[in-house]
């Protein structure tokens, strides 16, 4: 079953560049120019990724990125945004994206990026163990879900991924560098603030107190590891 990617930029160009090359991987391709058609198609849960320009007439990319997951839907995005944008990157990041591509980009690095995202929200991770707790921390990897204090956990594909790796390795401290390799699939130091921003907004939804949290630490020098000791684990059958 092919792959769907919906493309939303209001450049023709850019556009036509992209459905060319994601439509020779096999994937099917729906394009908006506008930000007003792009949210409506985003919002329909019927495409497997979403490439979003940030700068859209109508509504702007980091406008239709939160309202998508305000509406709870979970859909891999990426956003596309000018070289040296920063403000805008880290914005998308905060608002739930997956990841970003600053223009002009490498064809073959959106195609590689876009195949680590879609492998890492599709393929099961065949965890041996099914659920884990910490306190009242719960993380269900088959059905991925989160539950805080029995409340739902809203996450996104990648806040999930990134939590699951850290909780399955409890203790040890990781790197940026290490993390971006490890759950996003690439390594570049440019992007290490990718991990900074997505670590900052899983503390803001499973640390009673982001500021001083719990589970997810940082180790000053080299990264972040996440602490805490498992009980009431459960394991696949």
């Amino acid at each position: 079953m092919s792959r769907s990617v919906l493309i939303v930029d209001d450049d023709s160009n850019v556009r036509a560049l992209l459905a060319l090359h994601f439509s020779e991987q096999g994937y099917k391709v729906t394009e908006a120019a506008d930000g007003d058609r792009g949210l409506t198609l985003a919002l329909s849960g019927s495409h497997d990724l979403v490439l979003l320009d940030v700068s859209l007439p109508g509504k702007d990319g980091l406008a239709i990125c939160r309202e998508v997951r305000s509406q709870g839907v979970d859909v891999p995005i990426m956003m596309l945004t000018n070289r040296g944008d920063e403000i805008d990157k880290v914005l998308g990041l905060e608002l739930g994206a997956d990841d970003y591509v600053a223009k002009p980009f490498s064809i073959r690095e959106v195609l590689a990026r876009a195949k680590a995202l879609l492998r890492r929200t599709s393929d099961s991770l065949a965890p041996v163990v099914q659920q884990l707790q910490f306190g009242d921390l719960v993380i269900d990897a088959a059905s991925r879900e989160v539950t805080l204090s029995a409340v739902a956990v809203s996450l996104t594909s990648t806040e999930f991924d990134l939590l699951f790796f850290m909780v399955r390795n409890a203790g040890r401290a990781f790197s940026r560098e290490q993390l971006l390799a490890s759950v996003w699939g690439y390594t570049s130091s440019s992007y290490e603030h990718t991990v900074n921003v997505t670590i900052n907004r899983l503390r803001t939804k499973i640390e009673r107190h982001p500021a001083s949290p719990e589970f997810i630490q940082t180790v000053w020098g080299v990264g972040y590891k996440f602490v805490g000791s498992s009980h009431g684990m459960r394991h696949a059958a």
